[in-house]
């Protein structure tokens, strides 16, 4: 039974293997100009492969013909999202590769809960999260400036992140709306330029994204809820191993 078991997995496999040779093949000669192809892999449904470009979700059929394009998979027993999950599983980052040397730290309380942000000084959503995040207790919260709303961006960036007392400055700005002071003369700013290739690396398009201990993130400013509910199911996963 264990041999027949066997067989039929490889079986399996070299089909799987064969139809994303196809499906590449056909692809390519019908949409020259399509992104590379990061991965094709068969979904639950019989027939249906998905195709991933980065964080984007297609699907196919075994020949290439036909592409699904902006769609959602869904089980309806249980109601699941499996495109979303799917993406959520490849955004995940490994919270200890944070280079947080290149982050502005604050806390409260023990600190014990962590969390980061990836935040524009110019965006407002970050700023409603930033308010959000002074109502939390018992957190470390690093914030990573990734100005990417444009050259008073990068300018505001250099300020706060140059500043004798960076935290103040960035919360004085985010908070209470008091413009950064202009710092002038050599200043290493080399840590924002490392904020912003990390962004990219990891396909953070907008501000704030926000990273939890567990490896999941999500974009947009969470409400207090939300955040709260993101943080204990960050620390159940984290005690767990991940």
């Amino acid at each position: 039974m264990k041999l027949f078991i066997a067989a039929l997995l490889s079986l399996l496999a070299g089909l799987a293997q064969a139809n994303e040779a196809v499906i590449r093949k056909a692809i390519a000669e019908r949409i020259p100009d399509f992104p590379k192809i990061d991965e094709i892999r068969p979904t639950p449904i019989p027939g249906l492969f998905e195709v991933r470009i980065g964080l984007d979700i297609f699907y196919s059929d075994p020949t290439g013909q036909y592409l699904l394009q902006d769609a959602q998979l869904v089980d309806l027993r249980t109601r699941a999202n499996l495109t979303q999950a799917r993406i959520d599983q490849l955004s995940q980052v490994n919270f200890a590769s944070l280079p947080l040397k290149d982050a502005m730290v604050w806390k409260r309380g023990n600190g014990q809960r962590k969390i980061a942000v990836f935040s524009d000084p110019n965006c407002g959503f970050c700023k409603r999260l930033e308010r959000t995040l002074q109502e939390l207790n018992h957190v470390t919260v690093y914030t990573f400036l990734i100005p990417i709303l444009g050259p008073d961006s990068n300018e505001k960036s250099r300020n706060v992140w140059c500043a004798k007392d960076s935290v103040d400055v960035w919360l004085d700005w985010m908070l209470r709306a008091k413009q950064p002071e202009k710092v002038t003369g050599k200043c290493d700013e080399s840590a924002i330029q490392r904020n912003r290739a990390f962004a990219r690396q990891h396909r953070m398009t907008g501000t704030p994204a926000i990273l939890f201990e567990d490896g999941s993130r999500a974009p947009g400013a969470l409400d207090l809820q939300a955040l709260e509910e993101r943080l204990k199911r960050a620390e159940g996963r984290e005690g767990k191993g991940g």
